[in-house]
């Protein structure tokens, strides 16, 4: 069974926002350590290999990629590669072709890329690879994102 409502805000993005709906942040929310870069994994394609290789660190060094997101953020580069090779195919062989018995018929690379675009920008927004999820974003930093006491109390908190 799923939890209705919107899915719940990370705390870290709420301070970046500035907590605009000034609700109570999560102090009990669990919050990885930094650690070390996620290792980019060896089943990747390559062309989701490239996307790994161009966005891991400087997520990273934002703070919002640690090790445990490591999954989803596979999986995002696993729907860019292929959905880029999707569009390739598109872009070289069209969106249709005629059949044996004279019908038009989509061809299969179009619901493919529709797929992997769903699933490419559903990942991009949780990791703020959008222009609309980076513009909820005014602070710099993450790893400096801490607020302190007072600060904590006047946005909100208890």
């Amino acid at each position: 069974m799923s939890t209705k409502g919107r899915k719940p805000k990370p705390t870290a993005i709420k301070v970046l926002e500035g907590n605009p709906g000034k609700r109570k942040l999560n102090k009990n929310e669990i919050v990885p350590e930094k650690g070390k870069l996620p290792k980019c994994p060896d089943w990747l394609e390559d062309e989701a290999k490239a996307e790994w290789d161009r966005l891991c660190k400087n997520l990273f060094e934002l703070g919002i990629l640690t090790e445990l997101d490591l999954m989803p953020f596979a999986s995002y580069c696993q729907a860019y590669a292929r959905w880029r090779e999707a569009e390739e195919f598109i872009s070289q062989h069209g969106t249709i072709v005629k059949t044996k018995s004279g019908y038009w018929q989509q061809v299969p690379q179009v619901s493919i890329s529709h797929q992997n675009q769903k699933i490419m920008m559903q990942a991009a927004s949780e990791f703020g690879l959008t222009p609309s999820a980076r513009s909820r974003i005014i602070a710099g930093n993450a790893r400096e994102a801490e607020i302190d006491e007072m600060e904590f109390i006047l946005m909100g908190g208890a």
